[in-house]
């Protein structure tokens, strides 16, 4: 239970860190001298194919080297680098110090969710809580940002946690028990007998919905900031009410994913999928023409429904790869989708500049479009283990 905990709080401090930058963009435009914040943010472009090109290593060492080293890694880096971003004197070495720490971030999921997964009973609910965990960490960092850059400044905000993910390392090496072999070394206990032509499909669907998903994730979470603050500028120009409002949305979006995982235990992943992807391109189209408080509802509505669809790609290798390689498995997918969606990153700010967040949102719908047609091509059942 207690490396249970520790995992799942190394996701909050994953999805925390990664998005501290996206909630202080504006203060720390400022105080580089930039008269926008959108000039700014494609340096944090790194840090997002960091997160996902470091995926594909740091998931082979998962499985080979050992999952608790990796962890204590993650740790570790993820404190060390935080604390250099909070140091930084420039765009540019705050943008090479932001992908320092997408590289270490890169860790947690190809293998941190496998340590999670190895001994459960039921990978759905455990998905859930800790894509929960993951996501309190996203409304936290809105949170905490808000409240230190308003009463401290933006280098507390990248300090405090970077000081809580070295804490959190010495008690992970303290408590956490040393494995007795590597993932790569043991022999899974159930074997899954897929025909050639489903794998190809299933892999298709799970890089399409992956990659898609992931766009629409760091276009949302980076850009919603700016957009509360621009859609609901009476309620959000404080930052610590902006920061207040953020964590509203993501706390609330986030119980999402507790519902979901125990659903994907009790039915079909397809059946499950299908209506949460649709209900994304409803409530995108519905907040691009909203403002003020009627903006924050759609906001929490497409946010709950985008939290929802995480947990999929992680049943879906859950279901259908065995442990001995679930970390290289969840790192490849990562490097492609991530490598990929992090030009999302890049393009938020020049895209909103020219065109503006309702084509922002417009484009948020599409995206969700394709994901529901790639979807639907998922097999109407999920594949039953027999025994080794």
């Amino acid at each position: 239970m207690t490396t249970r905990l520790l995992l799942y709080f190394a996701h909050a401090i994953d999805h925390l860190a990664l998005l501290i930058f996206a909630t202080a963009v504006s203060a720390i435009a400022v105080d580089f001298g930039l008269g926008r914040w959108e000039d700014l943010m494609p340096y944090a472009t790194g840090a997002f194919v960091m997160f996902g090109i470091a995926s594909l290593p740091a998931g082979r060492y998962g499985d080979l080297w050992g999952r608790r080293a990796m962890m204590i890694v993650f740790f570790f880096g993820m404190g060390v680098s935080l604390l250099l971003v909070a140091l930084t004197q420039s765009p540019l070495q705050i943008g090479i110090a932001l992908t320092l720490m997408g590289a270490f971030s890169a860790i947690y999921h190809p293998v941190g969710i496998p340590m999670l997964l190895q001994h459960a009973k039921k990978a759905g609910a455990v998905i859930g809580v800790n894509g929960l965990a993951g996501n309190l960490g996203i409304a936290f960092a809105a949170l905490l940002t808000g409240f230190l850059v308003k009463h401290v400044g933006w280098r507390a905000a990248f300090a405090v946690p970077g000081v809580l993910s070295l804490v959190l390392g010495a008690a992970f090496v303290w408590l956490v028990p040393r494995e007795a072999e590597s993932p790569a070394a043991k022999r899974g206990a159930k074997l899954l007998h897929i025909d050639h032509a489903t794998a190809v499909r299933v892999f298709a669907v799970l890089t399409c919905t992956t990659t898609l998903g992931s766009l629409i994730f760091n276009f949302t979470t980076n850009g919603n900031g700016e957009l509360l603050r621009e859609r609901a500028a009476a309620i959000a120009s404080d930052p610590a009410a902006l920061g207040l409002l953020l964590a509203g949305v993501y706390a609330i979006a986030s119980l999402a994913q507790v519902i979901v995982g125990r659903l994907i235990d009790r039915f079909p992943i397809k059946r499950v999928f299908l209506p949460i992807v649709a209900a994304q391109v409803v409530c995108f189209l519905l907040a691009a023409r909203a403002d003020g408080w009627w903006f924050y509802v759609f906001a929490v509505a497409y946010m709950t429904f985008v939290f929802g669809a995480i947990p999929f790609t992680d049943a879906i290798i859950a279901r259908f790869v065995d442990d001995s390689m679930r970390s290289r498995v969840a790192g490849l997918r990562l490097a492609v989708s991530f490598g990929f969606s992090s030009l999302a990153v890049w393009a938020l700010g020049p895209f909103v500049k020219a065109s503006g967040f309702t084509a922002l949102l417009l484009t948020m719908a599409v995206i969700a479009s394709l994901t529901l047609l790639a979807v639907s091509f998922l097999p109407a059942r999920d594949p039953e283990p027999t025994p080794a």
